[in-house]
């Protein structure tokens, strides 16, 4: 059975203490609250003041929760907002495109999917909700390159695997792919993350007109591809849903 690790249940409780009740608690009162002696509780304290968790009241002393968790929070209210804005629109997505549908946003130096539509037909297939994928090689990463600048310095700074003999990986070239993304509004990945896969991919805007996401859908050459070339009704599927959730996220029209 795994143990839990002490410290760390004690910082969760000191959390929980000070997002309820007052607003600001005294080192007496957190200590005695949780039944630990000063010393202990001054010591998570002060790691956790250390980290933005926590801060303190110069003119009483007191704790209160500090502003990196309100950023954490802000993060995870604002994934969840995109995801549920976008929930209707990537099912109408997968419906007329018969691909699977995608949504991902900048997690790690990389694209973390968030939700995954599967192709509406009898195969098998695997939910890929979690997984990661590189931000200079698939669709959704050149999107969020192209728009996001942490993005494009984290995918400058990357080590660019060539994945396959299409992957782009020299700077130089890369730049010139994201000049492209952004004068055509969407990205396109033709077997250069995967043999005989193709994808396409669009960015998505919150109300602050900021990039906050990216939409795509994803399936085999022969499918999304017509002599050579991403099909351009597929194109255009995949830029509307993504203005359509830009507009649920209040972005406007683009």
């Amino acid at each position: 059975m795994t143990r839990n690790i002490q410290s760390l249940e004690r910082a969760a409780a000191m959390l929980r203490l000070l997002a309820g009740g007052e607003r600001r608690l005294g080192l007496s009162d957190i200590a005695s609250s949780l039944g630990l002696a000063k010393g202990t509780a001054h010591g998570i304290l002060r790691t956790l003041q250390q980290e933005g968790f926590v801060e303190q009241d110069e003119p009483s002393g007191r704790y209160q929760l500090g502003a990196e968790l309100l950023r954490l929070g802000t993060t995870y209210l604002d994934v969840h907002e995109l995801r549920a804005r976008a929930l209707v629109w990537t099912d109408d997505l997968a419906r007329s495109s018969g691909e699977s549908a995608y949504l991902g946003v900048l997690h790690q130096h990389g694209v973390l999917i968030v939700h995954h539509v599967f192709r509406p037909d009898d195969s098998r297939q695997v939910l890929e909700i979690g997984a990661m994928q590189p931000l200079h090689s698939t669709a959704m990463g050149k999107v969020l390159s192209a728009y996001d600048p942490v993005a494009h310095s984290e995918a400058l700074e990357a080590d660019r695997k060539a994945f396959t003999d299409r992957t782009v990986c020299d700077p130089e070239g890369f730049e010139q792919v994201l000049d492209l993304t952004r004068a055509r509004g969407y990205a396109a990945d033709v077997e250069e993350t995967w043999q005989g896969v193709a994808s396409v991919a669009a960015p998505v805007h919150d109300r602050r007109r900021m990039p906050v996401g990216a939409v795509g859908v994803t399936g085999a050459v022969e499918r999304l591809c017509r002599d050579g070339e991403l099909r351009p009704e597929l194109i255009a599927a995949v830029r509307d849903c993504a203005r359509a959730v830009s507009r649920d996220l209040g972005a406007g029209r683009f």
